[in-house]
Formats: C-alpha cells, structure tokens, sequence
C-alpha cells in the first residue's frame, strides 16, 4: 500500500513504529426511562456513592502517577478531585435527579454545560474540558458498572489512537508496551502533551478527523519532532525510525569553530529540574514559578518557595538559572487570585502588568523568597538570574528592577527565618522579550537590563496578531514566518556592542533545525524542553558561525513562510 502522511502538532522530540489501537473510552448511554418512574432519593444517594468510589480511584491514581511521572504531573487528578466536589456540579445534578433524570443521564446533562463553556475558552484554559470530560466519564462508568478500558496491558508496541487522551486515560500508559500515541484533539500544552514529554513518548496531538480513518492494526509511525503519523510506511521510513536517540552530553558544547553556546532547560517542578540533569541541560534558562502557584486554594508562602528556588540553584553547580517571576492572566487562570473576566485575556491583565499592580504583595514575597535563596544556596550552587514576563514600556522594566532593589535593601542581614547571615545582592535581570513593543524597545531596554531572553510562543501569537491555542491559525503563528524572524532578529541586533546578552526560551530554541539559524543570528543561549536538549547540543557542534550568519542574511530577503522552510531546507547537511 502507499504510504501515507497526516499532519498534526509534535509534542516530544522522538519517533516510533508499532501497531495502531484505538481507544474509545466515552461510555454510551441508552435512553433513560420515563422521568415518574425514576424515584430522585436513590438516584441521589446513588450519585454520592459513585462520587465516593471515583475520589478513591482518583487518590489512587494520584499517588501512582507521583511514582512514575512526577508531583507536578499528579496535581491534575487533584484538580479532577476538585471537580467531583464543585458545588455547581453538585446542584446541577442534584436539580437533575430530582426532575426524574436517572444518575447517570444526570451526571452527563450536568457535566456537558460546564465542557461547552471551557470550550468556548481560549488556550489552557479550552483543554480544561478534558477534564471535565474525564471525571464525567469515570461517574458514569461508575454509576452503570462498567469496565474500564485498560491502557496499560495493551499488547507490545502498540500505538494509541484516540479522539483525545484524558489524564487518567495517559496515566496509565506503559512506555514499555506504548511506542507512542496520536489524537483527533489535543494541543501542545494540554496534559496528555504534557505526559508524553514527562514519559519520552513519541506523540501527535491535533491530527484532526483525518485520523479517524485509520484503521485498528495498521503499521504506523509517530514522529514527534516533525508532527506527523505515517500510516503504511515504507521500509526506508522504517529504517528512519528512533535516530533521533542521543548521547547525553553533560559537558557544555561549543560550535564547530570554537563558539560557546548555552543549551538549558526549561522547567517548573521537582521534577522538570531532575530530567534537565538526566538530559544534560547546562542549567535552567526559564524556571516558570507560576507553577507553583496553580491547582491550589492559596499562594505558597515565602517558605515554600524559598525551598523550592534554593534546590533549584543548588542542583546546577556552576551554571544559571533564570526565574522567570509570576507570569499568571492569559491562558493561566488561578481562581483565588479572582482574576477580572475579559473578553481577550492575552491582551488584558497578565504578567509584569498584575505584578505591578493588583498582585504587588505577591511579587514582593517572591522576590523575597528569590533574592534569599540566591543568598543562602551552597557554595559552588547556580547563580540565579531574574527575568519578568510581558514587558512592553520601560516603565515597567524600571519599576520592576526598583522593585527588586528596594526589597533586597530591606531583607535583614541576620535572623530570617532558616537562613545563615549574609548580605543580599541583587541578581542579574533580564526581560522576556515576547511583545511587539519589547522587540521595537530593545535598543532602549539595553541600558536597564542584563538580559534578553526572545519567548517565541507568545511572540509570535502577539506579531501574527494569532492565537497560539487556536488550531484554526496555527499556520500564522509559527515562529518561520517572516515577521517574527524580524521581530527577533531587530532585538539581537539591538544588544549588539552592548553589554546586554540575548538568550531565546520558546519552542523555537529546542528545533535542532532552527539552531544554526539562531547561532548565526547571534543568540549564546538556547533553553528548550529538557528532552531536546541533547539533540541541539549536537545541532550547535555541527554548526559552524560563518555559513550560519551566510544563512541569516539570506533569511532577512525572505518575504513568505515557505522561502524562510525552503532555506532552512537547503542549510541542512
């Protein structure tokens, strides 16, 4: 048969072959009987058993994804905890029962208006329908005695096709018998995307409805790095299959002709910081801290995140380690922040913008804990780097390093809580260059910060006016279009002959086919998912400075998407 290729959204950087299943884990409902029939006290009392039942097997899967993912990754199921308790869901259903709705229909009536109203969201906060979707599915499995389906004995290399994976639908996937998965939904950021990272499983997200006819038990591939499934591949594609794989290289690379390049690791957990080490990453270039902050009642205190910034620098010896501070509004939403209701959230109330205003008491502990542990870290721990999120006027860059200034002033020398004596210093500061206006103020910005580091996720949705989590415009906000090449290459060019070093952190800097063009444009920092570190660190080895700035300024001719691919092509050897 002829090969065939579909099209879809790379989540982790490996390729795999094996034998496609499908998994259709929804449960069918028959029609409910007629409602006099129904008596709403034991369909009641029915519900608050399943309800029961579920909040076990969620605590239970919680603490085996602990185990074998991470603490971050098993934060969800306390979200989906959160979910079977909601009073709203609750009332919902209640109302529904008590009109003469069996449980079951109930939960799905109840449950179907909160998913259509997270759909009608944008990015991060549309995927939170998964898992509305999986705590509705496990009620009614429950509620009519249903077997659930079981991921983890699937036979040996076997690759999962889905409509979409749920958590407790990921969490239970063995990469020993899982070669990898692909689904109909799904974007980069969702938590299925975020499991096959944390796993090193190859997988496709957001292949569309083309998918759905592929049939149970074709040979297929998934290639994670070039986002596509191939169905029925040749033997010469076989025979590409899993190259990818890498020696780890722990020691820091430099260019073919001698040029030192920084190859970190982006990161928000325990977790993340232990495969940063595992994969060789030469410190961290962007700690995102709002993690700490998300699937919880509270703000952590200045004692958990005075730990958790005080491991971090002393797990990197030697090297940075960039905290990019709270960075929350957009697609990140914490309900105990009460967060304004906007029609356009990436482009209200969102990072440096909350921090200097409405959430200044928060900023002002984190810089605490920040500027403490940066004291307090072992000898011989990272040096700890400072950078703010969504800059776009220099006031903001000012009031922020002020900020930064005043609080190190007033932390005492002597009897902090846990801390040793010691003088505070400031540490160096940057700003995430993510926003037309920082691109176009970079040549003033180079006069108050130490730093740039390009975020080409938001960059590019903010210059191609396109939403990065809608599908529908995914094309317009790839970081090869010319604009944000521009965009990015206009701030480099800006910290030229200055003493302003420029670093990238989006999706951008952890495409191995995109490093010589970073290189040659003159970034010395490249930070990037901990899996991709490997792979660019051999990238920048095989690259040499001289082809790569030829290749720049053949790219700053390039007026379309397609000229930019064609050249990037072409510099490939």
């Amino acid at each position: 048969m002829t090969e065939q290729r579909l099209n879809g959204v790379g989540v982790s950087p490996i390729s795999a072959s094996g034998t496609a299943i499908w998994y259709t884990p929804e449960p069918t409902l028959t029609d409910p009987p007629a409602p006099e029939t129904i008596d709403g006290d034991d369909e009641w009392n029915r519900f608050l058993t399943a309800r029961q039942t579920a909040k076990s097997e969620l605590q239970d899967e919680r603490e085996q994804t602990a185990a074998a993912v991470g603490e971050s990754e098993a934060e969800v199921f306390d979200a989906h905890i959160q979910f079977l308790e909601d009073p709203q869901i609750e009332s919902g259903v209640e109302s529904a029962v008590e009109s003469g709705r069996p449980a079951e229909h109930a939960v799905s009536e109840t449950f179907s208006e909160f998913i259509e109203q997270f759909e009608g969201m944008s990015g991060q906060m549309a995927e939170r329908a998964d898992d509305l979707r999986d705590v509705r599915d496990r009620l009614i499995r429950i509620l009519s005695d249903s077997e659930r389906a079981d991921l983890s004995s699937v036979p040996p290399d076997s690759v999962i096709f889905a409509e979409r994976l749920t958590p407790s639908d990921t969490a239970q996937l063995d990469p020993d018998r899982v070669a990898g998965f692909a689904t109909v939904a799904g974007g980069r950021t969702s938590h299925a995307a975020i499991f096959a990272r944390s796993l090193a499983l190859p997988a496709v997200v957001g292949v569309g409805t083309e998918l759905n006819t592929v049939a149970t038990e074709s040979t297929v591939v998934v290639d994670g790095t070039a986002g596509t499934v191939i169905i029925d591949p040749t033997a010469e594609t076989q025979a590409g299959v899993g190259n990818e794989s890498i020696a780890i290289q722990t020691e820091s690379v430099s260019t073919g002709d001698g040029h030192s390049i920084e190859v970190a690791a982006n990161a928000g957990t325990n977790a993340d910081i232990q495969t940063a080490q595992e994969h060789g990453a030469d410190g961290i270039g962007l700690f995102r801290s709002e993690f700490l902050f998300l699937d919880r009642a509270e703000p952590p205190t200045e004692a958990e995140q005075y730990k958790t910034y005080r491991s971090a620098l002393e797990s990197f010896p030697d090297d940075r380690v960039i905290v990019r501070t709270l960075d929350i509004g957009g697609d990140k939403q914490i309900e105990y922040l009460d967060l304004p209701t906007e029609e356009n959230p990436f482009l209200g109330e969102r990072g440096i913008r909350r921090s200097l205003g409405p959430d200044e008491d928060l900023f002002k502990t984190q810089l605490r804990a920040l500027l403490r542990a940066g004291r307090d870290a072992k000898t011989g721990s990272g040096t700890l780097a400072v950078m703010i999120p969504l800059v776009s006027t220099i006031e903001e860059v000012t009031d922020a390093r002020a900020m930064i200034e005043t609080v190190a002033s007033n932390i005492e020398t002597k009897g902090v809580d846990d801390a040793p004596d010691g003088r505070v210093e400031t540490p160096e500061f940057g700003v995430m260059i993510e926003t037309p206006a920082s691109a176009f103020l970079a040549p003033a910005l180079t006069d108050h910060v130490d730093f740039f580091s390009i975020g080409t996720n938001d960059l590019a949705q903010y210059v191609m006016a396109a939403e990065r989590g809608n599908d529908h415009v995914r094309t317009l906000g790839d970081y090869r279009q010319p604009a944000v090449f521009r965009a990015i290459d206009t701030t480099v060019r800006a910290a030229e002959g200055t003493d302003t070093w420029v670093g990238m952190c989006g999706e951008m800097a952890g495409d191995p086919s995109m490093t010589e063009l970073l290189i040659g444009l003159g970034l010395t920092e490249l930070s990037m998912s901990a899996v991709s570190v490997p792979r660019v660190k051999t990238a920048v080895q095989e690259t040499s400075v001289s082809e790569a700035q030829a290749l720049v300024e053949n790219i700053r001719e390039a007026t379309t998407q397609d000229m930019i691919k064609s050249l990037l092509r072409t510099s490939v050897r």
